[in-house]
């Protein structure tokens, strides 16, 4: 393997060591074990969102610096190995969840430094991505990586839900057996093991990206503790935004629609156990039919975008997710689109597993394909700067879907009420795509 070859496979490892953080905590396993032990999905759906934003508002606070930093110093792997700590120790301390003494503060704000850890490496390794391949075959490697990343977060499911995440009323596992390393079904040890294991994964499959991925050489100008430095050049940044509208209508874009897809992700599986009663095993399944669409279409959107383009695979992504936010909404253990349902019926689960496959598969195509759209915005010579503004906007209002839905459902007492800001958030971004030229801002 070329020097190039594995610098590439070694950043694709970040992909797969982080995504079970996504997979198993956040979305399928450790959020419907929450709601679980609340037992009232709404109550549920709205602690989760509220948690979920508190770590969105520091992400959004802290991003501005370490997006100037990333563009400013080639010194990013110190960076991302600090994270990489707090991704490791949030992950780990969700042990500590236990029935019957659950502190549902302290158990929200172990998981909240582990998705600061997780969402700030990612902000560094995003950065790595123009330096990778050339202009023309980013889109691949893009698609590629969401790929490769989601397979890890399918092998990572699969694992526990075939030797640890136990049911709650039989304590077996989806092979019928008691959970491994004799863990105690009836203290729910062996989902609360996802945690520790999400942080055992990431130490190991983290390796390949930091014995095979280097930083880029640097000019020795900028080191990562300069923050008045960075905070000058962030500065500058922005106040020649107004000169690039194209990257600027694609930064707002991306800010609304980026915030909507994780706040679908991050309350779809509390959704799906509030409303149609799903026990985690059934959440874990649905998982791995999102999780395998995802990167079947992470891939297959890589290779869209390398024919057509990043911008239509952008367009016809958030279209099928529009749809599908609005068909969830309408899906209920007692009706389907308006359709009273028997008790005992399978159509509203069959329902739900088509609408998170088409949630999975076009959420991978929107993230390679965003990625690659931003290469199309920046300044070939300022391309790290670019991409630190980026993860600066992606970040900015990441606490902005979580919390309205958190408020929504508040407000409103419903689920299915309660998810409906992620339709604003998308039809925000879509109506904002026109004013993105493909190619970026032109020189007049």
């Amino acid at each position: 393997m070329t020097s190039g070859k594995r610098r590439i496979w070694g950043w694709f490892f970040f992909d797969w060591a982080s995504q079970p953080y996504n997979t198993l905590l956040i979305t399928f396993i450790f959020g419907p074990y929450i709601q679980s032990l609340i037992g009232d999905g709404t109550r549920a759906q709205a602690i989760w969102g509220y948690g979920i934003a508190a770590a969105g508002i520091v992400i959004a606070l802290l991003a501005p610096i370490l997006g100037a930093i990333a563009d400013q110093s080639g010194q990013r792997m110190c960076w991302i190995g600090l994270f990489s700590l707090l991704y490791v120790a949030g992950a780990a301390s969700l042990w500590w969840a236990a029935p019957g003494s659950l502190n549902l503060w302290l158990v929200m704000a172990g998981f909240a430094i582990g998705l600061v850890g997780m969402e700030f490496a990612t902000i560094f390794t995003n950065a790595m991505l123009p330096g990778l391949a050339a202009r023309e075959d980013l889109g691949h490697v893009s698609g590629s990586g969401w790929a490769f990343g989601y397979v890890g977060g399918l092998v990572a499911l699969v694992i526990v839900l075939l030797f640890f995440a136990e049911d709650a009323a039989t304590g077996k596992t989806l092979l019928g057996t008691d959970p491994l390393f004799g863990l105690d079904p009836d203290t729910r040890e062996g989902t609360r093991f996802v945690g520790p294991l999400t942080a055992l994964w990431y130490a190991v499959f983290i390796l390949p990206f930091f014995l095979w991925v280097r930083d880029p050489a640097t000019t020795g100008r900028a080191v990562p503790t300069d923050i008045p430095g960075a905070l000058r050049g962030l500065g500058r940044t922005l106040r020649r935004l107004p000169e690039t509208p194209s990257r600027t209508a694609f930064l707002a874009a991306s800010m609304l629609y980026r915030d909507g897809l994780n706040g679908t992700y991050a309350l779809g599986a509390i959704f799906a156990a509030g409303v149609l009663d799903w026990s985690v095993v059934q959440t874990g399944t649905f998982g791995i039919i999102a999780v395998v669409t995802g990167a079947i279409f992470a891939w297959l959107g890589g290779r869209a975008d390398r024919r057509f383009g990043p911008k239509p695979v952008i367009v016809a992504a958030i279209l099928v997710l529009l749809a599908s936010v609005l068909a969830a909404m309408f899906v209920s253990r007692d009706a389907v689109f308006g359709i009273a349902q028997s008790v005992g019926a399978t159509l509203p689960d069959t329902t739900f597993m088509v609408i998170g496959a088409a949630i999975g598969a076009a959420g991978g195509a929107l993230q390679a394909a965003s990625r690659t759209m931003m290469v199309h915005q920046a300044d070939p010579e300022r391309m790290t700067e670019a991409f630190g503004l980026y993860a600066l906007a992606g970040k900015a209002t990441s606490f902005l879907a979580p919390l309205s839905i958190g408020i929504a459902t508040s407000l409103t007492g419903s689920q299915q009420w309660g998810i409906s800001p992620l339709i604003g958030l998308f039809g925000l971004g879509l109506l904002l795509l026109p004013w993105v030229e493909t190619d970026g801002d032109q020189p007049a």
